[in-house]
């Protein structure tokens, strides 16, 4: 195991590094992009009404970060599995997924405002690179099971 980790030491340095950007973007979330959310999801919400946003400059934040986040995860799946088409496929599933996200999250703003649990979760999606977490150890998974065959 440690000659393999010493034959690929580039890719995982690789992957280090753009893990510790995305602990920077997480880490810089304030000043980086407008989410009025942030600092009102950390204090008790349940009782406090909803803080005054800018919808425009709150979507356009979200996308840059989900943007971020998505452009890392897709950079280290390339440096795991070294697989075109797998991040072509990836790259699909980000878009794909961002448009369902982005469009529920909105219509939940209008159309349950009183539900801030479910505005809570999509947003988590949304700025959190859960895809990577999950996309990982599936893409391991079929990868590992089709070489088997």
């Amino acid at each position: 195991m440690l000659r393999n980790l010493l034959d690929h030491k580039w890719r995982l340095l690789g992957v280090l590094a753009m893990v510790g950007l995305l602990v920077m973007v997480r880490a810089l979330e304030e000043t980086l992009f407008y989410d009025p959310l942030l600092d009102y999801y950390k204090a008790d919400f349940t009782a406090l009404p909803w803080p005054e946003m800018d919808l425009a400059k709150l979507g356009l934040g979200l996308t840059f970060r989900y943007t971020a986040n998505a452009l890392l995860s897709v950079g280290i799946i390339f440096l795991i599995f070294k697989s075109q088409s797998l991040v072509r496929f990836t790259a699909l599933l980000y878009v794909l997924f961002f448009v369902i996200l982005l469009t529920a999250f909105f219509a939940s703003m209008a159309f349950l405002p009183d539900d801030k649990m479910q505005l809570f979760y999509i947003r988590r999606f949304l700025i959190q690179p859960i895809f990577l977490l999950l996309f990982v150890p599936a893409f391991y998974f079929q990868q590992r099971t089709s070489a088997k065959k």
